[in-house]
């Protein structure tokens, strides 16, 4: 009895084709195949375009490892973050790989667990060892900031939302929460009371002082903070205080999230929003719009972050060069239904 041979036909048992493959179809050497997928500018556009042709044709994919080799680029972004919980730091690492994505490169991200030094010169190290071609830093706490000054200086790198430290990109935290208070004090209100950050973010840092200088400047009082931090809980437990103020006419919280504790804090002490008290808050997170009511907030552009920091990082793994840029991305005011004119 005979039988047939095996079929060895499946997809998944066929070599993968190779440069000389391509070079083949598309009719040139391997060396030339070799010079397109190194973007070597001694190409020319006909050349180039038979080669990816054929390429697209033989469903052909170079090597990241070959190529690294070749170029003496991985290909690959580092980025360190601490906090990836919060919406400002998932953000911009969601848009920094959505950017490196459309510029044909990887990301290796490291969230730290804790605030230190240390945390980021060993995280800086790992992404080193993967041999990243450069690196993207949000650091979150007002301290870790400075121990970028001791990275490696051959090591591309981008900060983000650093008061001090270039090359960096961040968006403006102190013009949109001095634009809110100015909205609320322009609708009749005698002042503005504020929910802050953790003092130990920048960003909470800068919001502050924005709310601060707004309510100066017009020469309104300033009343006093409850520190907290960036939870929903947070600013429920801080909002209940001020429901019980028959005083309190508008706040700006740090973030939406603060925002939302507020509102049900003063929906449970029976304030109405915004006939008695009017909030704005700050992120325009995706939720902001179903709130009850709708929240009126400070929109944050995160890709516009995303895109800046990317582009700043490839210049300079371009150039070879450490840039002294810094990228300040403008906020917007976003005027929904929790903000109203001042109880008469």
């Amino acid at each position: 009895m005979t039988t047939e041979p095996e079929d060895r036909g499946d997809a998944r048992h066929a070599a993968r084709p190779g440069l000389r493959d391509v070079a083949k179809l598309a009719g040139v050497s391997h060396q030339t195949v070799s010079r397109v997928f190194k973007d070597h500018p001694r190409v020319s556009t006909e050349t180039r375009a038979k080669v990816l042709a054929a390429a697209a044709q033989l469903d052909f994919r170079p090597n990241a490892f070959a190529r690294a080799l070749a170029t003496g680029r991985s290909r690959t972004l580092g980025v360190v973050s601490f906090d990836a919980t919060q919406f400002g730091p998932a953000s911009m690492i969601s848009e920094i790989e959505r950017c490196a994505r459309e510029a044909d490169y990887f990301t290796s991200v490291i969230t730290l667990q804790s605030a230190s030094e240390r945390s980021i010169a060993e995280a800086t190290e790992r992404l080193r060892g993967q041999g990243v071609d450069g690196l993207i830093v949000i650091p979150g706490h007002a301290p870790l900031t400075q121990t970028i000054k001791h990275l490696p200086r051959d090591l591309p790198v981008v900060v983000m939302e650093s008061e001090t430290i270039v090359p960096a990109v961040g968006v403006d935290q102190y013009t949109g929460p001095k634009a809110a208070t100015r909205y609320l004090l322009d609708l009749g209100h005698r002042t503005v009371h504020h929910l802050p950050g953790p003092t130990s973010w920048l960003e909470a840092r800068e919001r502050h002082r924005g709310w601060h200088d707004a309510l100066t400047e017009a020469g309104a009082p300033v009343p006093p903070t409850i520190a907290g931090d960036w939870s929903a809980g947070s600013g429920y437990e801080r909002g209940l205080a001020l429901a019980d103020d028959p005083e309190v006419t508008a706040v700006f919280a740090a973030n939406d999230q603060n925002a939302l504790g507020l509102l049900r804090a003063l929906h449970e002490a029976g304030r109405r929003v915004p006939e008695d008290v009017s909030v704005v808050g700050f992120d325009d997170i995706p939720e902001a719009a179903y709130f009850i009511p709708p929240l009126t907030t400070i929109r944050q552009d995160f890709t516009a972050v995303g895109r800046s920091s990317v582009n700043l990082l490839l210049e300079q793994i371009e150039s070879g060069h450490r840039s002294d840029n810094k990228i300040i991305i403008s906020t917007e005011l976003v005027s929904r239904n929790s903000a109203g004119r001042a109880p008469a």
